[in-house]
């Protein structure tokens, strides 16, 4: 499922973060991907230990955690601590795959199961740095405003194209869902937006509580620890 996640940041939290990205002091993205990935990745990065990173995580995080249709859609379990990254003067990142098992702190795992992309810059300050990701329906564009999100399979196959003016700049990062399987995610999704949509019109008070059930039964069968 690739969704646009609006407004996840407040102004004041948006410009909070870009400013302190502009002053901040950034290594080859390179360090952080495998050899495959670091033959077509051209872009900076915050490095890992950075206290700047840590910072600025917390809030990214403490954003996503108020925000429902992420929740909805991406049903976390486990996050890896956002990333952040720049392109400027060409640089792009070309098809790849994320990988699938990610280290979280003290020898813990992450399945990473959804990428998320949250942009940092408005479209016109820069060109190009758009998001392509591939699956079996095309190809699909995203270069959103400051502040959004966008979220997809981490399975996908994927690409930033070159920046040829200006700086993309935005956090990244991967989630290990409640629910493995992106086509349940999808339809938990979907039914708990319906069931929001029958609640806002007084609809029949029984039904919407026999979808409700259904839906976390769903939820119950299909979700892991």
């Amino acid at each position: 499922m690739l969704l646009h996640v609006p407004n996840v940041l407040t102004r004041d939290e948006l410009a909070h973060l870009r400013a302190t990205l502009d002053a901040a002091d950034w290594t080859d993205g390179r360090e952080t991907v495998g050899t495959l990935g670091a033959q077509v990745k051209r872009n900076e990065q915050l490095p890992d230990a950075s206290p700047v990173r840590a910072e600025l995580a917390r809030i990214v995080l403490a954003a996503l955690a108020r925000n429902p249709l992420y929740f909805a859609a991406a049903l976390p379990l486990k996050t890896l601590t956002p990333r952040f990254n720049r392109y400027t003067g060409g640089g792009e990142y070309g098809f790849h795959v994320d990988g699938a098992v990610m280290n979280l702190a003290q020898g813990e795992q992450l399945r990473s199961d959804v990428s998320c992309t949250l942009f940092l810059a408005e479209p016109e300050e820069y060109d190009g740095g758009e998001l392509i990701v591939s699956d079996t329906y095309g190809e699909h564009e995203a270069k959103l405003p400051a502040g959004d999100a966008i979220i997809y399979p981490a399975s996908s196959l994927h690409r930033v194209m070159p920046v040829t003016r200006g700086a993309r700049i935005a956090s990244f990062f991967w989630v290990q869902s409640l629910v493995r399987d992106d086509s349940q995610r999808r339809m938990l999704f979907e039914m708990d937006g319906a069931i929001q949509r029958l609640r806002a019109s007084n609809a029949d008070a029984e039904a919407v509580l026999q979808l409700t059930g259904v839906y976390h039964n769903l939820l119950r069968r299909w979700a892991e620890p």
